[in-house]
């Protein structure tokens, strides 16, 4: 069965959202052309998502050293044992669907500590001679970011580092396909916000359809 994670990363619902308003509407959509695909909703937020810190490496270090998962202290096994599940449910899925905000130029913290425990060498790329190899050369990605101002183009092009960092991150996956869909400009356009919405919520459907 196809599974698709639909990974969101705002603290706001699809009513105060842009971004999670037209996510709605691609899952809703994607629901209805895809009923016999699995759709596994991620809201960072509400997930537990160990930072990577000291009982991690030690964790890691003691593993490495040979030392079974029982000898890890209670901290290290929780934090290393999922960060284990969340890289291990990653692999197992087909399609990735990242909603976000653009804040400060990238996208909400939890986000990085996501791609963090998902950046996993020998899962989810591997080193060679050659230099890193991605390993998820099966998968495709989407990116749905909503940006209060226009970024899309012009010099403010440059400044955008949310989809930018997502697509390297995909590329050292090796995952073949990443797409994005940009709301923009409805804060630096306020009396047009509700075309720009409603815009980026049919883009939205029009990509269910095909993705």
């Amino acid at each position: 069965m196809t599974k698709l994670l639909y990974i969101t990363a705002h603290p706001h619902d699809d009513t105060q959202s842009f971004s999670m308003a037209a996510g709605k509407a691609f899952i809703d959509t994607y629901r209805e052309k895809n009923p016999d695909h699995e759709v596994v909703n991620m809201d960072l937020y509400k997930e537990n998502i160990p930072a990577i810190d000291v009982d991690v490496f030690s964790g890691w270090g003691k593993l490495r050293s040979g030392q079974s998962f029982e000898e890890l202290s209670a901290e290290e096994k929780a934090k290393v044992g999922r960060l284990s599940e969340l890289c291990e449910q990653f692999i197992a899925a087909d399609k990735y669907v990242f909603v976000t905000p653009l804040w400060n130029f990238s996208f909400p913290p939890v986000m990085k500590t996501y791609i963090d425990a998902i950046a996993v060498a020998g899962k989810t790329f591997k080193y060679t001679e050659q230099g890193p190899v991605g390993l998820l050369t099966d998968k495709k990605a989407l990116h749905i970011q909503a940006r209060g101002g226009i970024y899309s183009e012009g010099p403010a092009a440059e400044m955008e580092m949310g989809h930018r960092y997502l697509n390297i991150i995909m590329q050292f996956f090796g995952v073949p396909s990443f797409e994005g869909i940009f709301i923009e400009g409805h804060a630096a356009m306020p009396d047009r916000a509700q075309e720009i919405k409603e815009n980026g919520i049919a883009r939205a459907q029009d990509m269910a359809h095909t993705f």
